[in-house]
């Protein structure tokens, strides 16, 4: 486990602790908001106002946050996520329901950029484990509910008015009771780019759903994404070949495919695709390497975390977890 991950259970409350890691995290979170300058980021106004609208459950919750900061105008516009400057990932994603109930995917971003905070909350009255984005967004993450979500970058260069699909996947994680509620959702939700969302939950629900800033969400029919969308064809489409080639998602789409079409495959069989090549990508040899795996487990209410030689295993209630050390590719895929 190449850097330090640590577990933050915040329970109900938005507390000193998060304010703590804001404030370390700030200079980094500040250049990046402000490289296109402040005149390209809306006003406070307008950012509260889009949570309001879109996300009310949601809005108690960031004005306490932005209290908790310090009530600036820049960090309110921030912590909104409405607008953000836009960012290109990696990542892969897959359902799995055969023999388990599971969602698992690759995070492949370059490692210091990364948040590495499991974050638990109970905010809205819902239990949430996430991997924490931006202070209090998720890139991927599991509810009371038995709803888990994660997202991979959907290969299109396409900006537009939206939210960064780091609050998206935490609103979901709030209000979504099943699949098809955060379906729903995502049909309504503006996004600011172009995202594949992975859906599994406990009752045997699961969907890959394509989000973009310039066309309506599709349900794919597929259980498996990188970095591509298809725009309802039988398969993704490269239109950012540059982005395809660089984050290699045509061979991890390829083997991902591969595995989940099997039908001798097991949730093991899944698991194991993602911790080797070519999902698995070494971040030193990779910009968009692959800083850690998830696997959550929809019945159990579980997140594995996992390296090549290391898992990380946590509960919705129970974010201390325990770290295992392997020497052979010894998974727990329940």
């Amino acid at each position: 486990m190449p850097l330090a991950f640590r577990a933050l259970d915040v329970g109900p409350w938005v507390d000193s602790r998060l304010a703590d890691s804001f404030a370390g995290a700030w200079p980094s979170y500040r250049s990046w908001f402000l490289r296109e300058g402040i005149e390209a980021r809306p006003s406070y106004a307008e950012s509260r106002g889009a949570i309001a609208w879109h996300m009310p459950e949601l809005l108690g919750t960031f004005d306490a946050l932005c209290a908790a900061v310090g009530g600036g105008d820049l960090e309110a516009r921030f912590l909104s996520h409405w607008c953000p400057p836009p960012v290109a990932t990696a990542c892969s994603l897959a359902t799995w329901t055969r023999d388990a109930h599971l969602l698992v995917r690759s995070y492949d971003y370059p490692p210091l950029l990364c948040d590495t905070t499991v974050l638990a909350s109970s905010w809205t009255g819902t239990r949430v484990l996430a991997m924490a984005d931006c202070l209090w967004g998720a890139v991927d993450g599991i509810n009371a509910h038995g709803v888990a979500v994660a997202i991979a970058f959907g290969g299109r260069s396409v900006v537009g008015a939206g939210f960064g699909i780091g609050l998206v996947v935490r609103y979901l994680l709030e209000v979504a009771r099943t699949v098809d509620d955060a379906v729903a959702i995502l049909a309504r939700m503006p996004v600011s780019m172009s995202y594949n969302v992975a859906l599994t939950d406990s009752g045997g629900g699961s969907a890959v759903v394509e989000v973009a800033p310039d066309l309506p969400a599709l349900v794919t029919g597929r259980s498996t994404a990188a970095n591509r969308q298809s725009h309802g064809l039988a398969e993704p489409v490269t239109e950012w070949p540059e982005h395809a080639w660089r984050s290699g998602t045509v061979a991890r789409e390829v083997a991902l495919a591969g595995v989940v079409s099997d039908p001798r495959a097991t949730a093991y069989d899944v698991v194991s695709t993602f911790l080797a090549a070519p999902v698995q990508r070494d971040p030193a040899l990779h910009e968009w390497g692959t800083v850690w795996t998830s696997v959550y487990d929809c019945d159990a209410g579980t997140l594995d975390l996992l390296w090549p030689d290391e898992t990380w295993s946590l509960g919705l209630w129970d974010v201390t977890g325990v770290r295992v050390r392997r020497t052979q590719s010894a998974l727990r895929a329940a």
